[in-house]
């Protein structure tokens, strides 16, 4: 039976960068009989020129029907003057929503040969392999809010942090069995020293904990966790924590790579899943061909292990990735003398090679 897969392009590079995606898909499939189908729709700003919506239900239908969603990027310039509920960003809060994505897997890893193009020293750099799961459906991004109010004669806003145990349960048995697939070591990121919320977090995640004794837990505070991303990296495997510290430190993790062009991310659903590259639409350089296609072909790749379960064909990919950029294929964001220039079409064609 076919595995059907649903392309969302978006906007900007959305298009070019899903192409090269599938391409490189199709390759995988043929080598390994992946028995894959697609389907595409629309989303974004594209959609809204079209339909008047950035989430038309066909999308949402489409996506929830199928086994996995490989999504391109939204947004521009051009629906910068749109009604704020109908701008194309919405769209990928709508299908957060509509597929009950509660998790974000953001993976960091350098590739041997591009250890130089981190902002961080190469014996640092070097080795780094590590998942950040985050926690997406919950915490202070969703509680209650209070734009503005008068308390004791002064305006004030306010937002309302909170977590239940089920919700911190089902992420952590999530980032517990991410790590078996690895190294098997998770770090819980929290403020137990201060918040509430982070103590029900930190004692529901060591009790998760004791379901799986083949795992190393260890809890560190969250500034605790910005400042060891940035002196030693290597140390992580997978690192587990909520909605709002996950932002920002899985942004802080993205850099450490040289290039957000090269990064891959998952969001996770009780039964579909999405996958995207973490950058954004770049229209400024979208129909030129020149866009880096690694962090979306990546993001195929985890489309494959998490939701098809082909850990063979996935770890293909990725060592293609990696081989091609050892043999000095470089898009114009990673190019320096001395490589070889590549444009989208060059670079896929470089990862299909070797895959």
């Amino acid at each position: 039976m076919a595995k059907k897969i649903v392309v969302i392009p978006g906007d900007g590079i959305g298009k070019e960068i899903t192409d090269a995606a599938v391409t490189v898909l199709k390759k995988a499939d043929e080598k390994f009989g992946l028995g894959l189908s697609y389907e595409y729709h629309d989303a974004g700003g594209t959609a809204y020129d079209k339909f008047g919506t950035p989430l038309p239900e066909e999308t949402l239908a489409a996506a929830k029907a199928s086994d996995g969603v490989l999504f391109g990027a939204v947004g521009g310039d051009k629906w910068d003057s749109v009604e704020p509920s109908l701008r194309p960003e919405k769209a990928i809060l709508g299908l957060r929503k509509g597929l009950g994505l509660y998790a974000n897997l953001r993976p960091v890893k350098v590739a041997d040969a591009l250890v130089s193009y981190s902002p961080l020293k190469p014996e640092l750099v070097r080795g780094v392999d590590l998942v950040i799961v985050r926690e997406l459906i919950g915490g202070i991004y969703f509680g209650d809010r209070c734009e503005s109010e008068q308390h004791e004669g002064v305006e004030r806003a306010w937002d309302l942090e909170n977590y239940s145990v089920p919700e911190v349960e089902r992420i952590a048995r999530l980032a517990f069995e991410t790590a078996k697939l690895r190294r098997g070591k998770v770090t819980s990121v929290d403020k137990s020293n201060v918040l509430a919320t982070s103590r029900l977090w930190r004692r529901t995640v060591t009790k998760v904990a004791e379901s799986y004794p083949d795992v190393t837990l260890d809890h560190l505070y969250v500034d605790n966790c910005a400042m060891q991303l940035a002196v030693k990296p290597a140390q992580f495997d997978v690192i587990c924590t909520g909605n709002l510290f996950g932002d920002i430190l899985s942004d802080e993790a993205a850099v450490i790579g040289g290039s957000i062009g090269l990064m891959p991310s998952a969001s996770i659903g009780e039964a579909t899943s999405l996958f995207e590259p973490i950058h954004g639409s770049a229209p400024d350089i979208a129909g030129k061909g020149i866009a880096n296609p690694i962090g979306t072909i990546l993001s195929a790749a985890m489309l494959l292990r998490y939701s098809l379960h082909e850990e063979t064909a996935a770890r293909a990919i990725e060592d293609a990735c990696d081989k091609a950029l050892a043999d000095g294929w470089r898009t114009p964001d990673l190019w320096q003398e001395g490589f070889q220039k590549a444009d989208t079409t060059a670079m896929t064609q470089a990862v299909v090679e070797r895959v």
